[in-house]
């Protein structure tokens, strides 16, 4: 994948008070510069002369675009303000930013608890720990990974960070990504929860096990054998050879946090939206069909966006609803919501998002419909 960093905008050799360029970098160097070292690559040896006024712009329409673009935005922010100042005390923008703010901060500490896992396991934990205990044949590698998903406490945003350092640090796609479903799925955390929601009926704690797991595990072994290398899109921040091992935890760390939290801000944006927009008669009317309530709670877990460790005590209170649909609000949630689809977008690129999505969906549906016919 090409650098995005390189800039357009180092100084011309051609011009006066510029001595001979130097020697190009070579090949390997060039995808680690950052955006700094492209700016003043080849100012080292200029003594204390002065640069001119236009060194390290980026001259021509994209510059001038920006400016327009930024001074847009600031003319829309005030219209919106003069227009809508009236609006901002309504019932339903007040619940609109309870909603945004209680995603954010109910995400937030399992993502930072997340973001520093992966940057411990990216600095601390050799890539030979990971080849000794995940098989290297990706097809025994994934109920292996969906197993251990039961093992680390978190929620779904925890879990996205994790499987890039997975995969990283050589894990297979495959096992990473059933990590990646089960973990905030089938987590002791999770299962206290539900046991606690669903007070005296342990059915659906095991139905919500092993619908999770199954899924986790089918879904995987799915990747295994269809997935392609150029659907995913491999983390890819490098760090400096013979950095130390803190070094390198605090950048990761400050990258993977500033990356991740960024979609999901605009997870919980979408999220909050979609809750006061969408009526609650409208759920009621189908409640009392039996498919159609299921796939009715799957699509509003994926709107929702709920942490997984809260779901249970929101699909408990779906009174009107089967038991067949509060399990598939609780199985669908951890796998596909809207945080989490922006999230593994930002980490793992759009193209894996518009095929692992919709696969998630199809096998969570189908183990659901399984799991929740036996058990339940």
């Amino acid at each position: 994948m090409p650098d995005r960093t390189t800039s357009d905008a180092a100084p011309d050799p051609a011009e006066p008070g510029f001595g001979p360029a130097p020697d190009p970098a070579p090949a390997s160097t060039t995808s680690t510069a950052s955006l700094g070292d492209t700016l003043v690559g080849g100012w080292d040896d200029r003594g204390g002369e002065l640069p001119p006024e236009d060194w390290g712009r980026d001259g021509g329409r994209r510059r001038t675009g920006t400016v327009w673009l930024f001074a847009l935005f600031i003319t829309l922010m005030a219209v919106g303000h003069a227009w809508l100042s009236d609006q901002l005390t309504s019932q339903a923008f007040l619940a609109w930013a309870t909603i945004f703010t209680a995603i954010s901060f109910q995400a937030l500490p399992f993502l930072v608890f997340g973001v520093a896992l992966s940057a411990a396991l990216t600095a601390f934990v050799p890539t030979s720990v990971y080849q000794r205990l995940i098989p290297s044949r990706p097809s025994r590698a994934v109920p292996v990974a969906g197993v251990s998903g039961a093992l680390l406490p978190g929620c779904e945003c925890a879990s996205v960070p994790i499987a890039g350092s997975l995969m990283k640090g050589g894990v297979a796609p495959a096992a990473a990504l059933t990590f990646l479903l089960a973990a905030p799925a089938i987590n002791p955390i999770v299962m206290i929860a539900t046991a606690v929601a669903f007070a005296g009926q342990p059915e659906m704690v095991l139905a919500r096990f092993t619908a999770s797991l199954l899924t986790a595990v089918v879904v995987g072994w799915v990747w295994v054998r269809f997935g392609r290398a150029d659907w995913l899109r491999l983390p890819s921040h490098a760090h400096t050879p013979g950095d130390s091992r803190w070094k390198v935890f605090r950048e990761s760390m400050l990258h993977d946090t500033m990356h991740a939290g960024g979609y999901l801000v605009v997870g919980g944006l979408a999220a909050a939206t979609l809750n006061v927009m969408v009526p609650r008669e409208w759920l009621l009317t189908v409640a009392g069909l039996p498919v159609v309530s299921v796939l009715v709670l799957a699509v509003l877990a994926i709107l929702l966006s709920i942490c997984s460790e809260a779901d249970a005590f929101v699909a408990v209170s779906l009174t009107d609803f089967s038991p067949t649909a509060k399990l598939a609000f609780m199985v669908i949630g951890p796998m596909i919501d809207l945080k989490l689809i922006a999230m593994q977008a930002g980490v793992f690129g759009w193209r894996f998002v518009a095929r692992f999505a919709p696969l998630c969906l199809l096998v969570g549906l189908l183990s659901t419909f399984l799991i929740g016919g036996l058990v339940l």
